[in-house]
């Protein structure tokens, strides 16, 4: 289902960037990496054959090579521009070489991989009469949103959770990495709980697209309803009842065991229930996990442990 956003975005950057704005909102950060982004074609048939290339071949580049190379096994990887590095981390992979403002560009997603973690944005760029430059575009410790090209723009556009709101970015070559506008989350208008169909739901944080259910998860999570989806980011499709209510559990990236969540939806009785393990290892619930229907309450129990 298609997500709303409500922005305080431009309007070039809002006719830059659609089919990114559509992408980021739909996926989860791990899906993002996978799916195309809207972009220009490649400048040059090196960039296709070096991105084609497992090996990681050197990437012609205004007259030097882009290198990625690994000192030790199981060590960082390192981009490096005739030599001179430029960033380091654990996965290093070309992207693509573009062209904004009539200068080349080269992308490279940088990061630290893990689960339904995104990479950072490496973007390589040579100024005419100048050396080269780099600059990293990361939002928060999970990497930065897929990227969309424009003539004059790259434009990232981020993955926003319930209750969650974070800027949209933009860079050139002449003004560096700036702020497009602010997006919000905001759930379909109009959905209602007959709408809910959980099985076209890659992961249950997808329910909050519904209206119905987005208020109500309002009303019993308030000001934790990010937090409360940001340990379900880690999970995949959703389980049923004896009584017909779905739920699903997760957890929080890079802390799988140690912030885990649980999320049930009973469509029929317009009710939620959700789980998040606090620090003394007991979930914390909302509603009481004692007011829970039995069956949800053994949903829970097998999937967090002992519901009190």
């Amino acid at each position: 289902m298609r997500q709303q956003l409500l922005a305080g975005v431009c309007g070039l950057a809002l006719l830059a960037a659609p089919a990114a704005f559509a992408q980021a909102q739909t996926q989860t950060p791990a899906a993002q990496q996978a799916a195309p982004s809207a972009e220009k074609p490649a400048a040059d048939a090196d960039t296709a054959n070096a991105a084609d290339d497992d090996s990681q071949a050197p990437v012609p580049f205004e007259g030097g090579q882009l290198t990625i190379t690994q000192k030790e096994q199981y060590g960082e990887k390192v981009l490096a521009y005739n030599g001179k590095e430029l960033a380091s981390n654990y996965d290093v992979f070309f992207d693509k070489i573009v062209e904004v403002g009539g200068i080349k560009v080269a992308l490279f997603d940088v990061g630290d991989g893990g689960n339904q973690c995104g990479p950072a944005t490496v973007i390589v760029w040579k100024p005419e009469g100048g050396g080269i430059q780099s600059t990293k575009v990361e939002q928060d410790e999970c990497g930065s949103p897929p990227s969309a090209v424009s003539d004059n723009a790259i434009y990232f556009v981020p993955y926003l959770l319930p209750g969650e709101g974070k800027p949209a970015l933009q860079w050139s070559p002449t003004d560096g990495l700036t702020i497009s506008g602010n997006l919000t989350y905001m759930p379909e208008p109009g959905t209602d709980w007959k709408d809910i169909d959980p099985e076209k739901y890659q992961n249950i944080i997808d329910a909050f697209h519904n209206e119905a259910v987005y208020k109500e998860a309002e009303k019993l999570l308030g000001k934790d309803m990010t937090d409360m989806a940001t340990s379900l980011l880690v999970g995949g499709g959703t389980e049923k009842t004896a009584s017909g209510a779905f739920y699903a559990s997760g957890c929080v990236p890079h802390d799988c065991g140690g912030n885990d969540g649980f999320m049930a939806v009973d469509p029929a009785q317009h009710k939620l229930y959700f789980a998040r393990r606090g620090d003394n290892g007991q979930p914390n619930a909302w509603p009481a996990a004692a007011t829970w229907p039995a069956d949800v309450r053994e949903a829970l129990d097998k999937a967090l442990g002992t519901a009190n």
